[in-house]
């Protein structure tokens, strides 16, 4: 074969990859997009995941690492790249570099929301989110146009975990791709007073649910740790689901995508007289304006991360700072 005829069938491979029925010998390749709250913990998530035992350095723009696990004995190891976006919510529109056409149909996203900052918490959710679907959005519309086939297979998929007599079909809406929602810092959140954590509990159970999601609590204990890793080792090499749940608002959270429900989940937190005065188009709209009510958001300048990265000190090269310092004079 010449260079070419290996370029454009590795194009092909990666175009239409079989990742649900992998050969023996082949590699299975997923990539993770990881955002969420500035320090939110995402990157101890991702070292732990990784079992690395570095010390976390806060994240600046987009960073990019990768891990290898192998099945079984004998076999290559898969790869998954590990994408994390910092900065919060300011530097969202880098996800168009991570998420591509071309490995769309292996992507997943997580999302990392501090339990201890709720009133930043709706705001986060919603900028990341939103930008996030319509950037997917805009690749499947072209694949639709380009190859059909896959573009349908990836809506399909997004309906999997509900089952299809589940009775809340009509009511949620999935994310396009796989998505986690891990809350962190529960050691924190756990102290706070009981009926606070029972209306961010219930909100996220319906936020996860509405969007076809899996939910975990987590913190630097390693027994919940484990939990988040397990959701996370499913999506970047295949493990095994979990299928065990835990929804008592008193204990932290663990909810694989497709098992809640909203009879569970109940009604929005909120008097049936408060409910009668708030107008919304949709559910989300309604549990949004619920909560809000309670901790009231903070503004979307306030999340914004106004440092310029080029004083990072983390990344200060001496002779690089004496030529800005004298190019500025």
């Amino acid at each position: 074969d010449t260079l070419w005829d290996l370029a454009i069938a590795e194009v092909e491979k990666r175009e239409n990859p079989d990742d649900d029925d992998v050969k023996p010998g082949e590699v299975w390749e997923k990539s993770i997009l990881f955002m969420g709250n500035k320090n939110g913990g995402k990157t101890t998530i991702i070292l732990r995941c990784l079992e690395r035992e570095d010390s976390p350095k806060p994240t600046l723009a987009l960073e990019y690492t990768f891990g290898r696990r192998s099945r079984r004995h004998n076999t290559p190891k898969d790869v998954a790249h590990f994408w994390e976006l910092g900065g919060g919510t300011s530097l969202v529109e880098l996800i168009r570099i991570p998420i591509t056409s071309y490995n769309i149909r292996s992507f997943a996203v997580v999302l990392v929301l501090d339990l201890s900052k709720p009133n930043e918490l709706w705001t986060t959710m919603e900028n990341l989110l939103q930008v996030t679907r319509n950037h997917v959005n805009k690749i499947l519309t072209k694949l639709k146009k380009t190859n059909p086939e896959v573009a349908a297979e990836i809506k399909q998929r997004t309906w999997n975990n509900l089952q299809r007599d589940h009775p809340d079909s009509a009511l949620v809406d999935p994310f396009p791709i796989p998505l986690v929602i891990i809350g962190s810092k529960y050691d924190i959140f756990h102290e706070f007073d009981s009926e606070m954590r029972k209306i961010i509990s219930k909100t996220l159970r319906f936020v996860s649910h509405y969007y076809g999601a899996s939910l975990v609590f987590t913190s630097k204990s390693e027994a919940l740790l484990l939990k988040a890793r397990a959701l996370i080792n499913h999506l970047a090499f295949g493990y095994d689901r979990s299928k065990s749940v835990s929804v008592d608002p008193s204990k932290p959270l663990f909810i694989p995508a497709g098992l809640d429900s909203m009879s569970q989940i109940g009604p929005p937190p909120a008097s049936d007289s408060d409910l009668g005065k708030l107008r919304a188009n949709t559910p989300l709209e309604l549990w949004k304006k619920v909560f809000e009510k309670t901790f009231p958001p903070k503004s979307f300048c306030d999340l914004q991360d106004t440092k310029d990265p080029a004083q990072d000190s983390q990344y200060a090269e001496y002779c690089l700072l004496y030529t800005s310092e004298q190019k500025n004079q």
